[in-house]
């Protein structure tokens, strides 16, 4: 995708609901957060993603519903914000707070698995991930990933549901060289491509390399960033 200029993020919320669908607990997603976290820490334990839906109020919000049981409170672990292999920070130069919502997808076809690698504009160069990428001010994330994989592969695909949502936090620079203090919100979804074409990509000059279809056995020996492979391993099992 290409880089787009900083912009407020949507809010994001969290919301535990029951087996009858009756809100058990809410609270928004602060820098850092990751949702299943915060649901344990309040005393509910998350069994999977029951939807991604947005809100306007006026302005577009998130919500992540979760299905939740009562369980014993479990405190957020402690930990270190972790930063990009070899950063180098200027003296004085402090990072900019960032969080990110974007919208991804495990898109499958009748030609295997698409995927999208990272481009010499990113910190991950020539790793392998699901195509998607970064919401535009007041996007539905659902109508953002069905944009992205087009920009990114020339596909068209059809949503078939909510997958998970993962979370990062690091220390690190931007394509631009802006040192951040990053959250990244990746919402999943599981999508279908009815009429594959070979993969081109439209978004030239972005952070985004190149696209192809791959088989179980290319998954299996592609360089595959960390938080995609889990997805890839659940959605394709």
């Amino acid at each position: 995708m290409a880089e787009r200029a900083i912009t407020r993020p949507p809010r994001v919320h969290v919301r535990g609901v029951d087996r009858s669908g009756s809100l058990c607990h809410e609270r928004w997603l602060r820098h850092g957060d990751d949702p299943q976290v915060v649901l344990r820490a309040q005393g509910w334990e998350p069994s999977g993603l029951v939807s991604i839906s947005t809100l306007r109020s006026p302005t577009l919000e998130i919500a992540l519903d979760y299905r939740v049981s009562r369980a014993p409170k479990t405190e957020p672990p402690a930990y270190d914000v972790p930063r990009d292999d070899g950063l180098r920070i200027m003296e004085g130069e402090l990072p900019i707070r960032y969080q990110r919502v974007a919208a991804y997808a495990v898109v499958t076809s009748t030609r295997g698995t698409l995927m999208s690698q990272a481009s010499h504009r990113t910190s991950t160069q020539g790793q392998w991930g699901l195509p998607g990428g970064g919401l535009d001010d007041g996007e539905d994330p659902d109508d953002a990933v069905v944009r992205e994989v087009w920009e990114e592969s020339g596909q068209h695909v059809r949503l078939a549901g909510a997958l998970d949502v993962v979370t990062q936090h690091w220390v690190g620079r931007a394509p631009s060289r802006r040192l951040e203090d990053f959250h990244a919100i990746r919402l999943v979804y599981r999508a279908v491509c009815v009429a594959p074409t070979e993969p081109v990509v439209h978004d030239v000059g972005g952070t985004t390399a190149a696209a192809a279809w791959m088989t179980d056995e290319q998954l299996a020996q592609a360089d595959i960033a960390t938080w995609a492979r889990p997805l890839l391993t659940r959605s394709l099992a």
